[in-house]
């Protein structure tokens, strides 16, 4: 396994300075946001693929800090009910992958997306239940008018350019647990797989190493987010942890997103690299920060620390024992 940092929050720096601080703290691989929701501030395909020296001077600046890029990332909703919002998400992803057949990045990282319930709908509609029956048949429309078309589609494009795209199992998406990821992979094929990050099926109360052994099963791990939650007990007690409170209302949230070893322990994460090497996963740990109790510098130089010491490096060995 390589440990690797989500770029995004060290976007307030130039990519060589940022490339600077992971070589120094012993980070191997780096994950850049190239458009949708991580934005461009330190790769835009538009630019680099038009542009041959400023793909050199990129290619450049992470070689010489000897770095490997473990995925792009281009987060967003390309299946927005609005056709101008989706476009945009839309022509960012196919940017990425374009741009990672270049670089020779194999995975592309983004969201499943969610349309809205209906035709008719102007704003994404993610459904938590399938009763009353006006949400089933909003699920029915979502999936087989607009998931699964879009995104055979898509896989096959991804095909062609040889890359896997690892949809993050998120809230608020159309694949946001281990059934529906397998839904879709299972309509468009093994080309989707997940950007597994443990931080959004906490606080459904999904257990992240079960699914990581049902994942593991179908090869279907492609990419790793390091990003802790925190259940706050008092709240979630009362209120449960469908909960719409401003993740800047910390004290009165059900949970919160932490900094890997400050919603669980040593333990917890042992045990999770532990499944991920049992699944033939030994790719990118990368470490994505959105603790809102402490600065990025922070919160990425303490969890470099604890992963580094949780990470299984090597190779498993002969059994000498056995």
């Amino acid at each position: 396994m390589k440990l690797g940092i989500f770029s995004v929050v060290l976007g307030d720096l130039p990519l060589e300075k940022a490339c600077e601080f992971l070589q120094k703290n012993g980070v191997q691989m780096i994950e850049i946001g190239c458009g949708g929701h991580p934005g461009k501030a330190h790769c835009d395909p538009e630019i680099l693929l038009k542009d041959e020296e400023k793909l050199k001077e990129f290619k450049d600046t992470i070689a010489k800090y000897e770095l490997q890029i473990s995925a792009l990332s281009a987060h967003g909703n390309m299946v927005h009910p609005v056709k101008e919002i989706a476009d945009k998400f839309e022509k960012d992803l196919t940017n990425a992958i374009l741009l990672a057949e270049k670089l020779g990045v194999p995975v592309v990282n983004t969201f499943s997306g969610c349309p809205g319930g209906s035709k008719e709908d102007k704003t994404p509609n993610w459904v938590t239940c399938s009763w009353p029956e006006d949400y089933y048949h909003a699920l029915e429309y979502q999936w087989n008018e607009v998931l699964i078309p879009y995104w055979k589609k898509k896989a096959a494009f991804a095909r062609e350019h040889g890359i896997k795209i690892a949809l993050e199992l998120h809230p608020g998406f159309c694949v946001y647990n281990t059934k529906t990821l397998l839904r879709l992979r299972e309509a468009a094929g093994p080309e989707i797989g997940a950007n597994f990050d443990p931080s959004h099926l906490i606080w459904q109360g999904m257990d992240p190493c079960a699914c990581i052994r049902e994942l593991g099963k179908q090869g279907a791990i492609f990419h790793f987010h390091a990003k802790d939650t925190k259940i706050d007990g008092l709240n979630c007690g009362v209120n449960g942890v469908l909960d719409t409170t401003h993740y800047g209302d910390e004290i009165n949230r059900s949970w919160i997103f932490r900094s890997v070893g400050y919603g669980h322990g040593e333990e917890y994460w042992k045990a999770m690299i532990s499944e991920l090497r049992l699944a033939g996963y030994d790719y990118a740990i990368s470490i994505e920060h959105e603790d809102s109790l402490m600065t990025g510098s922070e919160g990425l130089n303490k969890a470099i620390k604890f992963l580094q010491n949780v990470l299984i490096y090597e190779e498993r060995g002969e059994m000498f024992w056995a």
